[in-house]
């Protein structure tokens, strides 16, 4: 009985040895396995960071009663965060689903993602391993796969370009006044009735109160002359300039104690023999039985006098124009230019922040655009909109300068505010900004889409969403050809590192905030062009010194972490 138990020891110390041995194997010949890892150095596109790890196991390696689970995490700092899944995988006589490995070697191939944080920007990506044979379990020594991570898919701008709806004010509005002086057949008198008329009197006092207003500024003075063309070119000639001389001394008398009269080429006078423009627009304009074939005569023929002839041969016609269209032609035509003349822009901006009240509307929107300061436009939006509660623009342009200020929460309500006057392209266009500098991306690009027409504001604010998105093609089309810092860096992150280069460069005026300059270090560090890299990195920090923390754990930089030049720029 005593050498059967000893005998059963020994064969369960075997058993234990042997799986000892097997698990110990494995551990002790890890370096055997081959890791590729994709990409080498991680990445971060669309706020997440992807790995792919292909493992290639050698003959003879792997037991077959061992089922491995391997975790890759990344390791920073603070601590690790290891990838959403694990990989197992088992022996040829582990009964379970796994992926199995045979004793005569084999590969597996694993993919997954960690959301990207600030935290693992500078970080290595170790696999760990556990392996298991029965009741025995063992840890391999950590394996270090890839380093990260390279973060410059985060740095793109969601900066908010809002459209602001313009005011329509006009200081200077030009005038217009009229009147007619009509003259009887083969007459020049200004006869008593006719001076007499209402748009006479309304002439006369129109220049009287004109004169009088300072925000008025008399022009000129035209009076046009006509004969109808009934007579003959040589008759008509003399009358129609008889009837300007006539007219002439009229209207000057009018102006005679008039300063701004005297001023050389006030008055302006011109006659017209033949009036047969203006006995084309009234016979277009008549209920003349037979005005189509009238109009026709006078298309018919070039010669004045053979078109006069042929009319009067149309004898029902001609009595019909004798009563209802020649008479009107025989006249003086007198019109006064004159420019109103509004606000100067300094007593618009006086008058604003002292009472707008005595303002009209056009004026109250334009003094916004008379200060630099975008609290006080803000003010005199918000005033603007209190007066006029159904303008659409005055309720719009109180949302584009609360996001201009960085207060989208503000700007949304304004928005909306205007949103329910009436949902136009630019409303939807800037409430599309709000949600973009918020962070939400999907109610942004609902915004944006639902647009009946794109703008250039709305199509930059696309293109921010698709780098968001890893869709770095979108994104430069989007974006267009005006060079850009976010042009720019979709160029860099969809691999085109010489044409980012080359926008980069053309950018008329780089940011204060040293973005387009550190970008600038990134392009030079990928071409291996490290006067460039230098540069940028130096012009951005000098702009703003956080560049410099940021670059000392930018993976974009790692072959340049020992350089002297780099140490000395970022300390």
């Amino acid at each position: 009985m005593k050498k059967i138990k000893n005998y059963f020891i020994l064969i369960l110390v075997a058993a234990v040895m042997t799986s000892c041995g097997g698990l110990n194997k494995m551990k002790k010949n890890a370096g055997l396995i081959k890791y590729e890892v994709t990409p080498k150095v991680l990445e971060a596109h669309a706020g997440m960071v992807n790995v792919t790890i292909k493992g290639t196991f050698p003959a003879s390696y792997f037991d077959k009663k061992t089922t491995v689970t391997a975790t890759p995490v990344l390791t920073y700092a603070g601590g690790e965060v290891p990838f959403e899944k694990v990989q197992v995988i088992q022996g040829e006589s582990v009964q379970a689903n796994n992926k199995v490995i045979s004793y005569s070697g084999g590969d597996f191939t694993y993919t997954s993602t960690i959301p990207y944080s600030e935290a693992i920007k500078m970080s290595q990506l170790m696999l760990k391993v556990t392996a298991v044979r029965g009741k025995k379990t063992i840890d391999f020594e950590p394996v270090k796969l890839a380093d990260g991570v390279i973060a410059t898919s985060t740095l793109y701008e969601k900066e908010g370009k809002p459209i602001m709806m313009k005011d329509k004010y006009v200081r200077i509005t030009p005038e217009t006044q009229m009147a007619d002086i009509n003259y009887l057949i083969n007459s020049a008198d200004l006869r008593n009735a006719e001076l007499k008329a209402e748009d006479i009197a309304l002439l006369k006092e129109y220049i009287k109160t004109a004169s009088a207003d300072p925000s008025r500024l008399l022009k000129k003075t035209l009076v046009s002359s006509y004969a109808s063309p009934d007579g003959t070119l040589t008759i008509n000639e003399k009358l129609s300039g008889k009837r300007g001389t006539a007219a002439d001394k009229f209207i000057k008398k009018e102006f005679d104690k008039i300063e701004v009269a005297k001023s050389e080429g006030f008055f302006e006078s011109k006659t017209t023999p033949e009036d047969w423009d203006g006995f084309k627009a009234e016979v277009e304009k008549s209920s003349i039985q037979d005005k189509e074939l009238i109009l026709r005569v006078l298309g018919m023929y070039a010669d004045a006098d053979v078109r006069e002839k042929e009319i009067k041969n149309m004898s029902a016609a001609f009595e019909a124009l004798k009563t209802d269209i020649l008479p009107k032609l025989r006249r003086s035509k007198m019109i006064i230019n004159t420019d109103k003349i509004g606000r100067s822009d300094e007593q618009i901006l006086a008058q604003m922040r002292t009472d707008p009240s005595v303002l009209n509307l056009e004026e109250m929107l334009y003094s916004a655009t008379l200060t630099k300061d975008a609290n006080e436009q803000l003010k005199f939006y918000q005033a603007t909109a209190a007066a006029n509660p159904k303008c659409i623009r005055a309720q719009n342009n109180v949302g584009y300068t609360f996001l201009l200020l960085g207060k989208a929460d503000e700007a949304t309500t304004a928005f909306e505010t205007a949103k329910a006057l009436q949902n136009n392209d630019v409303v939807k266009n800037n409430l599309g900004f709000c949600a973009l500098v918020k962070g939400d991306m999907a109610k942004a690009e609902g915004y944006f889409t639902s647009m009946t027409a794109a703008t250039p504001e709305s199509k930059w604010g696309l293109g921010v969403i698709a780098i968001t998105k890893g869709e770095y093609d979108k994104a430069v089309n989007y974006f267009g050809t005006e060079p850009c810092f976010n042009l720019a860096l979709a160029l860099v992150l969809k691999g085109d590192v010489n044409k980012a280069k080359s926008t980069l460069d053309g950018m008329k005026e780089l940011c204060k905030c040293g973005k387009p300059s550190y970008l600038k270090a990134v392009v030079g560090a990928r071409l291996d062009d490290r006067t460039y890299m230098l540069n940028g990195l130096k012009e951005a920090v000098g702009l703003k010194a956080s560049w410099k923390e940021y670059a000392k754990t930018d993976i974009e930089f790692a072959k340049y972490f020992s350089d002297d030049t780099f140490k000395s720029t970022v300390q």
